[in-house]
């Protein structure tokens, strides 16, 4: 669990959530290439400045490890020594070593993209809030498909109306006493 140690300076992380082929491959998915080639160039940036980046694949049902759904997508790849995480679970953090993996890093600050966006990215932004860390969202590199009308009340709810939504959450109501969300675009975030 993150502590806070007196620094007024945060220490990052930049966690990629999820971005697998058969996730991305969802009819209605909102712009998969490019939340891909944001969050590549965001993987860029904090590489260059030697933020750590952390990998978070999903491994049960639909996506096995090893399979082509399962790949991360096209344009994606940990560098040597970069943790690659796998999860069973929404939360990130449920049953997984990401929690000892960033308190290894020193990371208090995480900023988070991937997908979907109210399923994992959700999950995973309440488990570390929860957990002591600071989050931001990358409002447009985070992902999801529509909710059809027979699962959502007779309206078809859009993956824009989803993704709006969670980004005003993170910005507005994910606090706890220990540590709180915030929001930035993908050209916003800084390292």
């Amino acid at each position: 669990m993150a502590e806070n140690t007196g620094k007024t300076e945060k220490s990052t992380a930049f966690v990629v959530v999820d971005l697998q082929k058969g996730v991305l491959a969802d009819d209605g998915t909102w712009d998969p290439a490019g939340v891909v080639s944001r969050v590549a160039g965001l993987v860029d940036k904090a590489r260059a400045a030697q933020v750590p980046v952390v990998w978070v694949q999903h491994n049960s049902g639909e996506l096995v490890a090893g399979e082509e759904p399962w790949q991360l997508a096209d344009g994606l790849a940990p560098a040597d020594g970069e943790p690659v995480v796998q999860k069973r679970y929404g939360d990130s953090f449920e049953e997984t070593e990401l929690g000892d993996l960033l308190d290894a890093l020193g990371a208090d600050h995480l900023v988070i993209a991937g997908a979907q966006t109210d399923a994992c990215i959700r999950s995973t932004l309440h488990g570390a809030v929860h957990r002591g860390y600071d989050v931001t969202l990358v409002s447009d590199c985070h992902t999801t498909g529509e909710i059809p009308a027979e699962y959502s009340g007779g309206e078809l709810i859009s993956a824009q109306t989803k993704i709006n939504f969670t980004n005003m959450y993170a910005d507005w109501g994910l606090t706890t006493a220990s540590a709180s969300g915030s929001v930035a675009t993908a050209a916003e975030v800084e390292f």
